[in-house]
């Protein structure tokens, strides 16, 4: 089930799903570690001598965000009871508390006591092994502790606050489900300790006027031992939720509007997701530098892996899109967390957990006759230098470029420089963007020209001329490899790759891919040169998805979360990424505003198929437009974001020139 909200604040990040129920709780960074992995955190309403959880067919929602900024607007029906809940959720901008308030709107004629149940079913650090959960009379909270990190949980619904009543128990053992079959006939056992593999519920009641409603809150603290969090709980009790949420309110609206874009001739709407992708890439962005590809645990369930790593290549082409929105600071420390993170040799490993430590890998140190290779993708490390560059010419800022120069700059274009194939002069062969595929890409090969132009920059930057000229001459020779062998003359386009075989034959990939997208937007390739243009004709005719949904596929024949066989019709999953790929093409060649529509069009699709809160997921269903694996993708609200630019930007030009 995709993730519908998400809202954090860079340490502390909480997910929900259709279902406005709690499944991911990230602490301490965006990604590390999910201590709610498994099961969702239910909320229950009794009312009348009848309890129901969220999740019954009895209720009816809408999960969105209130308009530019990190607090939910979360509106929830149920006829039957006669009640109407409007919710608000955050994570405060500063503090590890996330809170909700929740408005109780009574749709009868009398007076009625409303109970409200939150359940709790954490595993800290993921194994749900050797917990505790209690309830403390100090706060009236309820506390879930393991090693460093303390959950408490605590409401405010009357004069006082705290919970009314609790439960803890244990769960999934000798038959047990766990606390939250105890709340179903709106009672509270009142146990008040249990440890192993545990949960918890605590209850609060409101007294709702007829046809009135009435306001309760609810939040958790977290934070490494009792104290610290009992004052993040007490300053809660002391200042109020409310001003806790206002203020994170204001705090979100300042930093997604303070940018100076010129928005003249967007749809309201592609406008309004702008801002929504810029905040929701910030939820997946970690203080200490770390931009996560999904926190999205559903995928879990398929590989027993997660996206919530940071691959150094969506986060460069992230940072990309945080630089051109004057976020530096963000940009400044994901360039700290790649100079953490560089092997020695130069290169980036193929990902990384948060805190820095690689992340797990598909990639062999060696090929089948067991000689030793690289389990890289060569783009990762080239993209890195890439968005570097482009810091460097928005901000010119000499101060954070020093220390990362010979560490970061050099050590990974000294490494690009050396890595190539000895007969082509092409990049060594390495694995796809789609870490699929072994071979000599054309994405690669484009990103690593542009990596060792910004390189070659920087180099003349601190008066290292021979430096320069060397990464100048690479790139070069690249290029004019890249046009004589990934250049297809008989197909009038560029091709996916160059396969090399064990005996050094250079084998052709001919298959429509939209990733070779890259050789325009790396600067391989002006994107008005006619092989260029031809080459992206053939991604729009080949790779579109030929029904009422439409869409860009990643490439001819995709088997991931394929849904259908039907090539010619669909020939993959409509992707986000790969549809605005085109998108920026049609913006950065547009020649007058008339032109700027197909691009504007684009957006509009992606805009039409994102969740009514704005969250994008990695691809959409060929025939339902249904959200397909992860949501919300990281580099799919990147993408648009850079869409957004790349538009705004050349309709400057255009108007500039009396266009």
């Amino acid at each position: 089930m995709p993730r519908d909200l998400a809202i954090g604040n860079g340490r502390l990040l909480v997910a929900f799903d259709g279902d406005y129920q709690v499944r991911d709780i990230y602490f301490p960074h965006v990604g590390l570690w999910n201590h709610a992995g498994h099961d969702p955190f239910r909320f229950g309403v009794w009312v009348d001598g009848a309890f129901s959880w969220i999740t019954a067919p009895s209720w009816n929602g809408t999960l969105r965000y209130r308009p530019d900024t990190l607090v939910s607007d979360v509106r929830l029906i149920n006829d039957e009871h006669g009640l109407e809940l409007v919710c608000a959720d955050t994570v405060d901008f500063h503090r590890p508390i996330y809170l909700r308030r929740i408005v109780v709107r009574n749709l009868r004629d009398g007076p009625r006591h409303v109970r409200l149940f939150f359940h709790h079913d954490f595993y800290l650090f993921r194994d749900g092994v050797g917990d505790t959960t209690y309830f403390d009379p100090l706060t009236r909270g309820i506390v879930h502790h393991k090693r460093d990190v303390l959950f408490m949980a605590n409401a405010w619904a009357g004069e006082q606050p705290g919970f009314d009543a609790v439960s803890t128990g244990t769960k999934h053992l000798h038959g047990l489900e766990g606390t939250w079959r105890d709340a179903e006939d709106g009672n509270l056992s009142g146990n008040a300790i249990a440890q192993g593999l545990v949960d918890s519920t605590g209850g609060v009641e409101v007294r709702v006027p007829a046809g009135g409603e009435a306001v309760a809150h609810y939040w958790l603290a977290v934070g490494d031992e009792f104290f610290s969090v009992k004052d993040d709980n007490d300053m809660v009790v002391q200042r109020g939720p409310d001003t806790l949420i206002e203020r994170t309110n204001h705090y979100w609206r300042h930093w997604v509007t303070r940018e100076s874009l010129d928005f003249t001739g967007l749809d309201p709407s592609v406008c309004d997701l702008y801002r929504r992708s810029m905040l929701i890439v910030r939820t997946q962005t970690d203080d200490e530098g770390a931009i996560i590809a999904a926190n999205d645990s559903d995928i879990l369930q398929f590989g027993r892996d997660t996206y919530t790593y940071m691959w150094p290549r969506d986060g460069a082409l992230v940072v990309h899109v945080l630089i051109q929105g004057d976020h530096r600071e963000l940009a400044r420390r994901f360039f700290d967390f790649c100079l953490r993170t560089i092997q020695p040799g130069g290169f980036m490993l193929h990902k990384y957990n948060p805190d820095g430590t690689p992340g797990s890998s598909w990639h062999p140190w060696a090929d089948k006759d067991g000689n030793r290779i690289l389990p890289i993708q060569e783009d990762e490390t080239a993209l890195v230098l890439w968005a570097l560059g482009a810091y460097d010419e928005r901000f010119k800022d000499a101060e954070v470029i020093k220390p990362l120069y010979a560490p970061l700059i050099k050590r990974a274009a000294d490494f690009m420089v050396r890595f190539r194939h000895p007969e082509t002069g092409l990049p060594a062969p390495s694995w796809d963007l789609w870490e699929e595929r072994y071979g000599i890409h054309t994405f690669t090969v484009a990103s690593v020209f542009g990596g060792l132009r910004a390189a070659a920059a920087f180099a003349r930057g601190f008066g290292e001329e021979a430096a320069a000229d060397e990464y100048s001459t690479a790139a070069a020779e690249i290029r004019e490899a890249a046009f004589e062998h990934l250049y297809d003359e008989g197909q009038q386009r560029f091709i996916r790759r160059l396969e090399v075989t064990d005996d050094g034959q250079l084998i052709p990939d001919l298959t429509i891919d939209a990733s070779v997208s890259g050789i325009w937007r790396f600067g391989l390739c002006d994107p008005t040169d006619e092989r260029c243009v031809a080459t992206m004709h053939s991604l729009r005719d080949r790779l579109w998805v030929k029904t009422d949904i439409g869409g860009v596929a990643r490439y001819e024949n995709d088997y991931y979360h394929r849904v259908s066989d039907d090539i010619a019709r669909i020939p993959g999953n409509p992707w986000f990424i790969c549809t605005l790929w085109l998108a920026q093409w049609e913006a950065a060649v547009a020649q007058s505003m008339a032109d700027l529509e197909r691009a504007h069009e684009l957006m509009r699709w992606v805009v039409n198929r994102a969740l009514p809160s704005g969250t994008l997921a990695e691809q959409v269903h060929p025939l339902t437009g249904q959200p397909l694996s992860v949501s919300p993708l990281t580099w799919s609200h990147a993408e648009f974001a850079a869409t957004v630019q790349t538009f705004v930007a050349r309709a400057a030009e255009i108007r500039k020139q009396g266009g």
